[in-house]
């Protein structure tokens, strides 16, 4: 791949917000440097097909940035002045800051692998990476979250908001309790993050699909560590100190933009998951 990014499926993602712009038109999430930070790929994802699943899949990583973002504005008009992506791999929300005026510093956290490919590849495509956006290289299975960010200039002891998008599944239960405690040790904190339920409580096609998606991430290196059943996700929310809890699963998020509630189908599916300490 001409990009070489280290993370194809953070490459992936980037891919499906960009076509999100072209196909839908950004109808549910609008990313002005999503298509741009393609690079020549951009040029063709217009007349790249969908194969099965596909729109569905690209639409859900719309609906969790939009939700994250939503979230995130709400918590700058009521004084929050840290947000912190943990793993940000090709996201482009530090870039386009819309609330550095209002004083939002940004934390982008992600491998030192990858936050040096991403720096070499912003160059590349002409984007400037504003003064409110600092670079915190961690790895969550090796580093210390706390110590990185605070290295970097984050206060732990102000109000913070963090987007944890596409990363869970991909963590050992141990390392995704541990961000969580250290989450909800900030005061006026909130999170935004989404999970996937096991792979056994999906049916038919919809089962396949996600069977195919789970051999395709382990044969990338990059394999679902950690799948959950909302009950085990609650409970691990509420051990971490978590107690405003909002889980929207595939009803929840359709009723969030006012699309008609299926009823049909498989119950299982991925989850957008919203909480704060109190």
């Amino acid at each position: 791949m001409v990009h070489a990014c280290p993370s194809v499926t953070a490459w992936r993602v980037a891919r499906h917000r960009a076509r999100h712009q072209l196909l839908e038109r950004g109808a549910v999430f609008t990313d002005p440097l999503a298509i741009r930070i393609m690079g020549t790929e951009g040029e063709t994802l217009a007349t790249a097909g969908d194969g099965p699943g596909e729109k569905g899949f690209r639409l859900f990583m719309a609906i969790r940035s939009r939700i994250a973002e939503d979230r995130l504005a709400h918590a700058v008009r009521r004084g929050v002045r840290q947000a912190v992506v943990l793993g940000g791999g090709v996201d482009t929300f530090g870039l386009r800051n819309p609330y550095e005026r209002h004083g939002l510093g940004v934390f982008e956290v992600d491998r030192p692998v990858m936050q040096d490919w991403k720096r070499r590849h912003l160059a590349r495509m002409g984007l400037l990476v504003p003064r409110s956006l600092t670079y915190v290289p961690v790895d969550f299975a090796q580093d210390s979250l706390r110590a990185g960010l605070v290295n970097a200039g984050f206060d732990p002891g102000q109000p913070a908001f963090f987007s944890w998008l596409g990363v869970v599944p991909y963590l050992t239960r141990a390392d995704i309790g541990q961000t969580l405690r250290f989450v909800s040790g900030i005061p006026d904190a909130e999170i935004v993050f989404d999970y996937g339920e096991p792979v056994e409580n999906y049916h038919g096609d919809h089962r396949k699909r996600m069977e195919e998606r789970g051999r395709f991430v382990a044969s990338v290196g990059e394999p679902w560590l950690s799948r959950f059943s909302p009950v085990a996700m609650h409970a691990m929310l509420r051990d971490a100190g978590f107690n405003a809890i909002t889980d929207y699963d595939r009803a929840g998020l359709s009723a969030y933009f006012g699309w008609p509630v299926s009823r049909s189908g498989p119950e299982a599916g991925p989850h957008v998951m919203v909480a704060r300490p109190a």
